[in-house]
């Protein structure tokens, strides 16, 4: 039988493969690598329409189903893989995390593209707009509740679907130098210490590929 197939972008900008691929290699679900590289060309973007009739990355193939959408990527692996608990056991755990990963999925527009993701960009604070730091203090909320909930070290306890969606938020806490408390410190912590997180962030450093949109 075939295995799973995950299609990414750079990993140095592309915050959206980081989400289902930490859900994957964060879970030790074996998966197939497959990188495109974004804004190259036509001919790479043909690549992607290939496999996803949106045209984007990430894709997930498994056999003959496609999933495109990170979100919806993470939601069949908790399907398809019961046993890695990719939600909360837990019926009202699992829905304060699903609802706060697609509060991530759906939001924090402002921070998204004020605080762009770039692993080579040297760490040093920007200027904020109200509506970013906003959503940086919605971010640290949402953390602190969890943790506080749930115990930590992650959001829900165990490593889940949810810290996969906010773990490139780690990098731009990190990287744009973002004031944050001891715990949401703490939290960030546990995230990098991951393998999984190491592994993207090592090879994303690697990769030599610019694009100027995102400089």
């Amino acid at each position: 039988m075939a295995g799973l197939k995950l299609f990414i972008g750079n990993k140095n900008y592309s915050s959206w493969s980081m989400r289902p691929w930490m859900a994957l290699r964060g879970n030790d679900i074996p998966f197939e690598e497959t990188f495109i590289p974004l804004y190259t060309g036509a001919a790479d973007k043909q690549r992607i329409l290939d496999v996803s009739p949106a045209g984007k990355v990430p894709v997930l193939v498994d056999g003959d189903i496609t999933v495109w959408d990170s979100l919806a990527i993470i939601e069949y692996l908790a399907e398809k893989f019961p046993d890695k608990k990719v939600w909360p056991a837990d019926r009202a755990a699992r829905a304060r995390a699903r609802a706060i990963a697609a509060e991530m999925h759906s939001g924090f527009a402002a921070l998204r593209n004020e605080c762009g993701m770039n692993l080579h960009r040297p760490v040093g604070a920007v200027a904020l707009s109200e509506e970013a730091r906003d959503n940086v203090a919605r971010v640290k909320e949402i953390w602190t509740d969890c943790l506080g909930r749930y115990g930590g070290p992650f959001l829900f306890g165990g490593f889940g679907g949810v810290d996969a969606m906010y773990a490139p938020v780690v990098h731009r806490f990190r990287t744009y130098a973002i004031d944050v408390t001891p715990p949401v410190r703490q939290y960030m912590e546990a995230m990098q210490a991951l393998p999984a997180f190491q592994q993207w962030t090592r090879e994303g450093l690697a990769e030599t590929i610019i694009i100027e949109k995102f400089e």
